[in-house]
């Protein structure tokens, strides 16, 4: 290492290595510290001997895991769910964004754009109550509704069937205007002379916006995707957790690999097949990067993330 020119270049990018320094601190405490308990997936665990002290189990919780049937339908429904959410979510926050950039008039743009963003600072809890004040069976505002004009009430929470589609749209409607800003920001840095020539040569709004800006998107769409497929196999916590609930009646269709961590670490008090469940999680998310960036860079290896 050319130690002068190493020492030379931290003075010099000194005001955006302190700027980093708080994402590197907090991203090595709880992202690389804790790895050391990734052991606890093979121990039986005990609170006398501790982390390391706990006598080795082998295989045994990952044996349990995979014999009990859970493994395939935690792992079936956090991959169909975020797969999903990647498809529905982008689709819509690419269309609201061009639909926000053709708006002409720009106080309406900002007034849809506050709207659209709004539900994205709404935590979780808030939103399963939300949700529970609309759809329960005896009280919710829709049941309520339907009441009114004789229809039979419709009982969502025993019904697992409706909860896939009620999951997808309301991840939807909490993050289509976060990732729309995304694609927005994306759009105005396309050159707006290819905009101008395009109107000169004919072509109307639909042809701008399929033959320029889709195409000038695509950088961006793989990026997201990519960094989105990372997560694959990881579910959003909040809300698996929070609007669905502890209804042991959803769990064929709601439960994903977090939730089955939570429940048990906190509900069978079973440290070992917590562990060895988030242990298989991390795992399936490192492969899954590892493929979807190899594929991106057979295809266009500027697209790729490395």
């Amino acid at each position: 290492m050319n130690r002068p020119g190493f020492r030379k270049n931290v003075v010099k990018y000194r005001t955006m290595l302190l700027m980093l320094t708080p994402g590197v601190l907090l991203t090595f405490v709880f992202a690389y510290v804790p790895m050391p308990g990734v052991i606890l997936a093979f121990k039986n665990y005990n609170y006398s001997g501790g982390i390391f002290g706990s006598p080795w189990s082998g295989l045994d919780n990952f044996r349990y895991f995979f014999t009990s049937g859970d493994a395939w339908r935690v792992t079936r429904n956090t991959g169909l769910y975020n797969i999903a959410f990647i498809v529905v979510n982008n689709l819509l926050q690419i269309t609201v964004a061009i639909l926000m950039f053709e708006l002409s008039k720009k106080w309406f743009r900002k007034i849809a754009q506050t709207l659209l963003f709004l539900p994205y600072f709404i935590s979780w809890v808030v939103v399963g109550a939300i949700a529970y004040n609309f759809l329960s069976y005896k009280f919710g505002l829709l049941n309520s509704t339907l009441r009114i004009f004789g229809i039979e009430s419709i009982d969502v929470y025993n019904t697992p069937a409706y909860w896939p589609f009620l999951l997808v749209f309301i991840m939807a409607w909490k993050t289509v205007g976060y990732g729309s800003i995304l694609y927005l920001a994306a759009i105005t840095g396309i050159d707006t002379e290819m905009y101008e020539a395009a109107e000169i040569d004919g072509a109307n709004v639909w042809q701008r916006i399929m033959k320029i800006t889709v195409p000038s998107l695509y950088p961006t769409i793989i990026i997201l995707i990519l960094l989105a497929l990372g997560n694959i196999f990881r579910g959003d916590f909040g809300l698996f957790y929070n609007v669905v609930g502890n209804n042991g009646l959803l769990f064929g269709t709601t439960d994903v690999i977090d939730t089955y961590v939570f429940r048990s670490l906190m509900v069978a008090n079973d440290i070992g097949i917590s562990a060895a469940a988030g242990f298989y999680q991390s795992i399936l998310g490192f492969f899954t990067v590892i493929t979807a960036n190899y594929l991106v860079r057979k295809y266009n290896k500027d697209y790729a993330l490395f």
